[in-house]
């Protein structure tokens, strides 16, 4: 029952940042942009909240619970609303392609967060090539007080810190927003054919622009709750591994609906890690094993298509430029 209990509790902390990536790409695809640089937009807010970490606890002797929390949370943000910016213009403004715009931001995110997390190692003159930020990480991994008293039910669903709740709040938040509003039937008619719904008054650079934006700061958050929380505050370089390349997978396995992708970041967190309860594999075993993720999303993708339905499908004008003059 604890082992259990124990894998439950990791396929949560696991599924956190698929959550926050799944659900900033479901925003941003709604409207029509294929963001393949969410991998690199989550590294580039877990630096720029681990940067903001770092410049405080060096400035100050005692750390203020709430300036430890902001600080990161904000500069996190900012970092994310960057790049989406950054995507943004080249895409909607310009209209590059976004495909390479997506794997050019990717690439970039990735040395962004390797070159200044190598330069704050070395300011820290550690001899173990990473930063620790656990003044902060003790922050953002508060727990209620009363969970450890609640047995088996605290522990599985009490028992994280803030960042994995707001992810699930997030993802209601964003699932109702599309279904049950104005504003979010106007993003999906953008994302679905982007001429009608300019004929019909809506500012589709716009919409685009902060579908794609907000989606880019959900999907920061991501970044900032892997280092902060689930790695207790620690930066390493290459250390996020592939879970922005799984959050992209989870958008298909969720068929782009945010409520769906709650449920599938825990599945995919469980998969992720079930290697490591299988007593006895091979290193190669392990290795197949670690494809689960991919393999599930090859097969609801297969399966979704042979359906045929139209709420399992992706936006219509899905990784397409919109360009005005030809409507």
């Amino acid at each position: 029952m604890g082992t259990l209990i124990t894998f439950l509790q990791r396929a949560v902390c696991q599924g956190i940042p698929l959550l926050y990536g799944a659900t900033g790409e479901i925003l941003t695809e709604k409207s029509g942009n294929l963001n393949l640089g969410i991998p690199g937009i989550m590294y580039i807010g877990s630096i720029s909240g681990v940067i903001g970490a770092f410049l405080y606890e060096q400035s100050v002797d005692t750390v203020n619970p709430v300036l430890a929390l902001l600080i990161p949370l904000l500069s996190c943000l900012f970092g994310a609303l960057l790049i989406g910016l950054v995507y943004c213009f080249l895409t909607v403004t310009l209209r590059a392609n976004q495909n390479v715009t997506g794997l050019a931001i990717t690439t970039f995110g990735v040395g962004f967060g390797n070159f200044f997390g190598g330069s704050l190692i070395k300011l820290t003159g550690s001899a173990v090539p990473s930063v620790a930020l656990t003044a902060t990480s003790a922050v953002f991994k508060k727990t209620l007080p009363f969970a450890d008293s609640l047995g088996a039910f605290g522990k599985v669903f009490l028992s994280y810190g803030f960042l994995a709740y707001l992810a699930v709040i997030i993802a209601i938040v964003c699932a109702v927003f599309l279904k049950r509003t104005r504003a979010g039937l106007h993003l999906r008619a953008v994302g679905e054919n982007p001429a009608t719904a300019d004929a019909a008054g809506i500012n589709v650079e716009k919409t685009k622009y902060l579908a794609t934006c907000v989606g880019s700061m959900i999907a920061g958050l991501g970044g900032l709750y892997y280092v902060m929380d689930y790695a207790c505050g620690v930066w390493s370089n290459d250390g996020f591994g592939d879970r922005g390349w799984l959050a992209i997978a989870l958008v298909i396995f969720a068929v782009w609906k945010p409520d769906m992708a709650i449920l599938g970041s825990f599945l995919f967190g469980g998969l992720y890690i079930v290697y490591l309860y299988i007593p006895g594999l091979a290193l190669r075993t392990q290795e197949l094993i670690k494809m689960l993720p991919y393999v599930v999303t090859i097969i609801v993708l297969i399966i979704s298509s042979m359906r045929d339905k139209k709420e399992n499908q992706g936006p219509a004008s899905l990784g397409l430029s919109y360009f005005r003059e030809e409507r």
